[in-house]
């Protein structure tokens, strides 16, 4: 008799730290707790950042979960600067007929992996799996009220507030003061200036409008469940309206205490739940060890992830406010920031001499580090984030309240939510000064204001533990996933 095919997943992420790192999570999941092989692609771009990142036993692989990658058509680039995410996007269409290749060719012919199914947040990709027959889910790696508020772009533009009259209205006001109170499951206290950062834009054919129109359209119809990178304590409105207008949706997050729970006492899973085997950049982890010398909830940690690019303005302004806040700070700054500094004014060093020497012993600057280690450590009382939602997440999930400042994607709605609806934020303004980050530094890391911050992320903290556990929220969505809906998908004949 015929050994029974395995059920095999097939992941693959859009090509940006942020998605490359929980894709990983959850495969790592789905293979460790419920028996899946996995076979996770890279483009090759990221390959190479890999390798460098990681060296070679990054993709070495493991039986039954392999790596592959398919050809992207992007040039080799500094591993610690931020991903080009408009080449990104291109490059996503450069890589479908090497992916179709790659499951026609490889993975559909080997009865070790006839059960296929694939997982991705890659318009593009779930469309080829479409034209192939092969059966997809969408994972959406940002909050589940990030999805609700790109999926009413289409209901901006229809209602003539997108695109912008002109481009004062980026500068007026109007963005604060026009309220979108009107959405399923989001607050009535949203306002146009907290939707996604490409609604900001005078040009109906704006490239990045259309890009999210088309995505937007292709994850609502497309795949046959969604799973949303959150618990459900944190946006059970959303989720409820959500599943009114999509196929099954899943909570499940976040995914680090899921992955560490799953691994309690199994030293194979690494002790930083899976993210510094996917991470696209060397971290650097001296920074820890300078913790240690600090006092408890005593050092504010500043980073903006792998994508935000800020200008040489505002990284002067944001060094001035994190040292005439007078504490102590780890500031992780990627090379190509690093570089921008040197060359953004006549004279800058890296750091300007009269900054080192007002910050001498109270400052660590690195240009990446173990994030989630990080946050964890009892030294660290506020971070200062771009608002991307793995960041959050983990910022959650150590009970570490946020000053918010976000950019670009999903980061505005994040922002909102974190500081209106679950409490653990202060929002920055648009393009603050070194006096608004002062400010919002000192409120949050003392006083009245900082302590109800605190007691508040205390309180998401514990509750994401919870989820996280057998029985709870999330561990009951990734039961239901997997069997209720990955399961019954591999029996599908191609």
């Amino acid at each position: 008799m015929a050994t029974p095919a395995k059920p095999h997943l097939v992941f693959f992420p859009f090509p940006a730290q942020g998605h490359v790192t929980p894709a990983f999570q959850l495969a790592t999941l789905l293979h460790r707790c419920h028996g899946f092989d996995v076979t996770f692609v890279h483009t090759e771009h990221n390959r190479r950042r890999l390798l460098r990142a990681r060296g070679p036993d990054a993709l070495a692989g493991a039986p039954g979960f392999r790596f592959a990658a398919v050809p992207d058509g992007l040039p080799a680039s500094d591993e610690d600067a931020a991903q080009d995410m408009p080449a990104l996007h291109f490059s996503l269409s450069t890589a479908v007929p090497h992916f179709k290749k790659l499951v026609l060719s490889q993975l559909l012919p080997s009865p070790a992996a006839s059960c296929c199914c694939l997982i991705s947040d890659v318009d593009h990709i779930l469309r080829a799996a479409e034209d192939i027959g092969l059966p997809c889910v969408n994972f959406w790696i940002t909050s589940a009220s990030s999805f609700m508020a790109f999926q009413q772009c289409q209901q901006l533009v229809a209602k003539g507030l997108v695109p912008l009259k002109d481009a004062e209205q980026l500068r007026n006001g109007y963005l604060d003061s026009t309220a979108i109170d009107w959405v399923p499951g989001l607050p009535a206290s949203m306002r146009l200036r907290d939707f996604p950062s490409f609604i900001r834009t005078t040009d109906p054919d704006d490239a990045g409008l259309a890009i999210t129109l088309r995505t937007m359209e292709c994850h609502r119809t497309v795949p046959s469940a969604v799973i949303f990178h959150t618990l459900e304590e944190m946006e059970s409105h959303v989720m409820s309206a959500l599943s009114a207008i999509l196929p099954p949706v899943y909570a499940i997050g976040p995914l680090p205490l899921l992955l560490s729970g799953a691994g309690a006492g199994d030293p194979a899973i690494d002790a930083s739940s899976g993210s510094s085997t996917s991470s696209l950049s060397k971290e650097n982890r001296a920074c820890l060890d300078w913790l240690d010398g600090k006092r408890p909830n005593s050092v504010v940690f500043a980073s903006f992830g792998s994508l935000v690019k800020l200008t040489h303005q505002q990284l002067v302004e944001l060094a001035w406010g994190l040292a005439n806040s007078g504490y102590e700070f780890l500031w992780v700054i990627r090379s190509d920031q690093q570089q921008l500094m040197v060359n953004g004014g006549a004279a800058a060093a890296v750091l300007p001499p009269e900054f080192l020497a007002e910050t001498e012993g109270r400052s660590c600057v690195t240009s990446w580090c173990p994030q989630e280690a990080v946050l964890r450590h009892e030294a660290v009382g506020a971070f200062l984030t771009h608002c991307g939602w793995n960041s959050m997440l983990e910022s959650v999930c150590a009970g570490v309240p946020m000053l918010c400042w976000p950019f670009v994607g999903d980061q505005q709605p994040n922002s909102r939510l974190a500081c209106t609806e679950w409490r653990v934020g202060v929002e920055l303004g648009e393009d603050p000064g070194r006096e608004e980050v002062e400010t919002a530094i000192r409120q949050v890391m003392g006083g009245e204001r900082g302590e109800e911050l605190r007691r508040s992320a205390a309180e998401w903290k514990d509750k994401a533990a919870l989820a996280a556990r057998p029985g709870g929220s999330s561990w009951v969505n990734l039961e239901k996933l997997a069997n209720e809906v990955l399961a019954p998908l591999m029996t599908h004949k191609h």
